[in-house]
């Protein structure tokens, strides 16, 4: 199996996110501030950039296109349509006219060129304007390979995200998750890897074993999945950027949902003996296991809170699945859920504020969170097998799959942490159990 050379490697010419265009020292403070209840997104206006040679203009109007998908679909921005731009040639180098772009309410407004090098390299530029002020909120540039563009196109997203709202961005990431085809009786599963907006697609495994539990390693671009072949289930790790794969062990009996510590070190799993599973983490430099939990009961699922100190699991030793929490080193076990049904999957939040989950009761499957101590319960979505939820990096939005049944399959949505902004993301067939990667920058 090929893959493709190291992405950080290719995009070694980018320049580093000093380089600024203008002064930090005088930047508006203006942010996107969300809260409950009602909100109205930003109006914001995002030309095509100008093609600094002859041959750009197409690459030009691609990063901008990418730019307004991304801050659209985040569901805090709402870019205006480019047929009512006042303004049609936008010169890069020159303040803009603000009347122009106030009479159409945008408030804030994007620039950029793009600029083919001797080399064939391409240099991105950009500008973030308040439209209200006149100021300069933001201003940098790269310069990358051209094939490269929608990465910048991301970068840049991820840089306007992060200057309004004050939260980092999460666009420059990708997604891990099982690509389903065939008829529901024969289902073909492959592990599959793409970027967060559904773009590039790479197959990692030929669909011949079950792989379930794709996970992202915190720290690197590696992958712990479950493969079921011959004999054993295994627990293998792949490196996404140079396609090596190593197998951690081969376990008797089940294995479920390996998971990374946040370091990177360790993985955490639940191992089945008998009729019950316990909670095991084992050191990828030793291969040395330890055993977590020792109950007559089911624990799995665990994931690490992201400062290490604490796993949160799922366990029916109250007598059927709830969440608990517990020192990541093992001891006594906190019960944090509370409410009527049951509750699976849990996964802390990247920036250590919630816990998100699936809860099933009254014949519905919800997607929601809490806070990590259990207060707080707020379900994001509700319906008919919503499972699987995942964190983006910025903890603002959570990811999930949905299978409504019969001959169809399984897709993957993603919803605010606030209950807002559901939407489908795009994949090339059915699609189930996704994990979000870590900024690739």
């Amino acid at each position: 199996m090929r893959f493709r050379p190291n992405r950080r490697q290719m995009i070694s010419g980018m320049a580093a996110l000093g380089a600024l265009i203008g002064s930090r020292s005088a930047l508006a403070q203006k942010k996107v501030i969300v809260q409950e209840g009602d909100f109205a997104p930003v109006p914001i206006a995002i030309p095509n950039f100008t093609a600094g040679t002859p041959g750009d203009t197409e690459v030009g109007a691609g990063v901008a296109q990418v730019i307004t998908n991304n801050l659209k679909r985040s569901g805090l921005f709402a870019p205006i349509d480019q047929a009512a731009y006042l303004e049609k040639s936008i010169n890069f180098d020159v303040a803009p006219n603000f009347n122009n772009w106030k009479s159409i309410n945008a408030q804030a407004l994007l620039t950029g060129r793009m600029t083919r090098q001797g080399s064939g390299r391409v240099k991105a530029e950009f500008r973030l304007w308040d439209v209200n002020t006149g100021q300069q909120l933001a201003g940098q540039q790269y310069d990358t390979s051209a094939e490269f563009w929608r990465r910048i196109a991301h970068i840049i997203s991820d840089q306007v995200y992060e200057r309004m709202t004050g939260e980092k961005g999460y666009f420059d990431t990708r997604v891990v998750f099982v690509d389903e085809s065939g008829s529901a009786q024969r289902r073909v599963k492959r592990l599959t890897l793409m970027d967060q907006d559904g773009a590039n697609v790479r197959y990692l495994t030929r669909g011949s074993d079950l792989v379930l539990t794709p996970r992202f390693s915190p720290s690197t671009q590696e992958i712990t999945y479950m493969e079921f072949g011959q004999g054993d289930p295994r627990v293998y790790l792949l490196n996404i950027e140079t396609g090596q794969r190593e197998i951690v062990g081969n376990f008797p009996g089940m294995s479920f949902s390996p998971r990374f510590s946040p370091d990177g070190q360790r993985i955490i799993m639940s191992l089945q003996q008998g009729g019950n599973s316990n909670l095991f983490v084992m050191d990828l430099r030793s291969k040395a296991m330890t055993r977590l939990t020792d109950t007559p009961a089911i624990d799995t699922s665990p994931s690490y809170a992201p400062d290490g100190s604490r796993l949160c699991f799922e366990s029916d030793r109250g007598g059927k699945p709830q969440i608990y929490v517990m020192p990541a080193t093992g001891g006594q076990a906190q019960r944090i859920s509370f409410g009527d049904g049951s509750y699976s999957t849990p996964v802390w939040s990247p920036r250590g504020d919630y816990i998100a989950f699936t809860k099933q009761g009254g014949g519905q499957f919800a997607i929601g969170i809490m806070k990590t101590d259990g207060s707080g319960e707020r379900i994001l979505t509700s319906g008919f097998h919503n499972e699987g939820p995942t964190f983006a990096p910025n903890g603002r939005v959570v990811m999930f799959f949905r299978d409504p049944g019969g001959n169809s399959g399984p897709s993957l949505y993603t919803i605010d942490v606030s209950g807002r902004n559901e939407l489908r993301v795009p994949t090339p067939g059915f699609a189930s159990d996704p994990a979000w990667s870590p900024l690739l920058s």
